[in-house]
């Protein structure tokens, strides 16, 4: 795998995220140099595909600010289901790392030699998560208790009684989600049914705590229901 961290492809699902996508893509930017970015559109009715474009490199400019622009396709869902935009982000992705990561997430430490140390040995990482809930910084409780200070391989959750992955911040080597892709059928938790998959196969993944994102409050966010 290249050393350029402008070898990711960062798969971005959007419904009606006008609050905090534009965040989430400065972050992206801020940590990553000039990475592929696909946004999975189910039929937002906000601004938020106008926000995107905010982003996209007009390649007829040069000297454009590396950490305020990138190549950004946008991808129109209309069948959606998480795993089948998912899966359908694979298939145009350029690059041989993807990161999958919520729109209403903001990256904070993102070590990306480390990554690729790790990424060595394991087909998927993910990262710890902050739940922020209108800017107040909430305590690890229910699925946020996951996201602990150390690093754990093949996580498993006592809470949920299975192995545990969580793709509102999470990396993946895109021939293993070619081999192994997400059930499209589930309306949720596509992630953690892939990792009971991917655990019975022999493999392993690696939760990082030094991976790090603030997950904020969005009303329609699978992860909020019934926390806040």
């Amino acid at each position: 795998m290249s050393k350029k961290n402008n070898s990711i492809t960062v798969l971005l699902r959007c419904r009606d995220e006008e609050r905090w996508i534009g965040h989430c893509i400065q972050s992206i930017l801020d940590h990553l140099d000039q990475p592929e970015i696909i946004v999975l559109d189910n039929n937002s009715s906000d601004s938020s595909i106008d926000i995107v474009k905010h982003f996209v490199r007009d390649k007829s400019l040069k000297n454009l600010a590396k950490k305020s622009y990138t190549n950004i396709k946008i991808k129109k869902i209309n069948n959606y289901s998480p795993g089948y935009s998912l899966n359908e982000g694979v298939k145009i992705a350029s690059n041989n790392i993807i990161m999958v990561i919520s729109s209403h997430c903001v990256i904070k430490k993102f070590k990306f030699d480390n990554l690729l140390s790790n990424l060595k040995t394991y087909d998927c990482i993910f990262g710890n998560q902050i739940p922020v809930y209108y800017g107040k910084r909430m305590s690890k409780r229910y699925v946020w208790s996951h996201f602990v200070d150390k690093k754990i391989i093949n996580m498993y959750s006592n809470l949920e009684k299975r192995y545990f992955i969580h793709n509102a911040f999470a990396i993946y080597k895109k021939n293993i989600l070619k081999r192994i892709p997400f059930n499209e059928n589930l309306v949720g938790k596509e992630d953690r049914y892939w990792a009971n998959t991917y655990i019975n196969k022999g493999k392993k993944y690696l939760y990082d705590n030094t991976l790090v994102v603030e997950h904020h409050y969005t009303q329609n966010g699978n992860t909020w229901k019934g926390l806040a």
